[in-house]
């Protein structure tokens, strides 16, 4: 007999609006949970300044469910949540636009730039492709179905109702839906192409670069020429059979074409200053195509973008 699956609560709806697309935080208080109060709590949780902390609480930013401001003396109860919205460091912007290559009531298929992250994470909030859709569209429940590398320009599938997103991830999940890539990288007469790759490749918590290591492929990749000219560039086109953490860029490194501006293979370089948008990582979300779980339809979305180290060299090259 199969094992009974428990129905996860779902998360209520914030009851603070989103600012500029993000939504806010939200804490709920675990079984004992340090701090003898809600303020002594979120001090020590958020490992923020008491300071910041009693800011918020005095300009009534600090909410519960209903509302309403909750006050700083509240004791730690468990199960109790809080909603505030986090101070955002200033972000540079990414000035390259956001295309939307098509909408309807159901999805919303996203052009993405290269350094625009697909959704809010670490240092990268409202610079992100989520946040900029969710403002510019007027959609705040919009959400994202999968994610491209922050570094990786192309096609991105965004839901628009949250009850649908379960159906569209799932058809990432089974591998049901066809994405195709383009790179640049280096020409290599010798390589033989095309050839599918198959490969183990880990990725460890904190680690900038994922790995290949003995054992069952779990990454697969067909790689294939398109085209290749005297300077020593060539265009690939590349198709994931699945979808592990930098997997193209591993596959093609390990082939001994690296992408062009891959700034984590094969080797690690130096970090750049934020607001340094040279030399983009020259990997490009092609094609998606599928069919569509909640309409039937059959859907096939292609980016309008090009890659520049190949059109244009010494502009991919220089600043912006």
């Amino acid at each position: 007999m199969p094992p009974v699956r428990r129905r996860r609560t779902p998360t209520p709806p914030p009851p603070l609006p989103q600012r500029d697309g993000v939504d806010p935080v939200r804490v709920r208080l675990p079984a004992g949970a340090p701090g003898a109060t809600l303020r002594d709590h979120l001090v020590q949780r958020l490992a923020a300044p008491p300071a910041k902390i009693d800011a918020l609480f005095t300009a009534g930013d600090i909410v519960g469910a209903d509302g309403r401001p909750v006050p700083p003396d509240t004791p730690c109860t468990p199960g109790l949540t809080v909603w505030f919205h986090r101070e955002m460091p200033p972000e540079p912007p990414v000035p390259f636009p956001l295309h939307v290559v098509h909408q309807d009531d159901h999805v919303v298929v996203a052009d993405k730039p290269h350094f625009l992250a697909t959704t809010p994470r670490g240092s990268h909030v409202r610079q992100t492709a989520l946040a900029r859709l969710r403002h510019d569209l007027g959609l705040p429940r919009l959400t994202a179905a999968h994610r491209l590398d922050r570094l990786t320009a192309g096609l991105v599938l965004f839901t628009v109702r949250p009850e649908e997103r379960g159906a569209y991830q799932t058809l990432f999940r089974d591998r049901r839906v066809q994405k195709e890539y383009e790179a640049v990288a280096p020409f290599n007469p010798t390589l033989a192409l095309p050839r599918t790759i198959r490969s183990r490749i880990v990725k460890e918590r904190g680690e900038l670069t994922a790995r290949e290591v003995d054992g069952e492929p779990n990454a697969e990749t067909r790689v294939e020429l398109l085209t290749h000219r005297e300077d020593g560039l060539a265009r690939y086109r590349l198709v994931p059979g699945t979808g592990q953490t930098h997997q193209l860029r591993v596959h093609m490194s390990a082939l001994g074409v690296p992408i062009l501006g891959d700034p984590l293979y094969p080797e690690v370089t130096a970090p750049v200053p934020p607001g340094d948008f040279r030399r983009p990582l020259q990997l490009l979300a092609r094609e998606l195509a599928f069919t569509d779980p909640v309409t039937g339809t059959e859907r096939r979305f292609t980016s309008s973008r090009t890659l520049e180290a190949w059109t244009s060299y010494n502009t991919w090259a220089a600043y912006r």
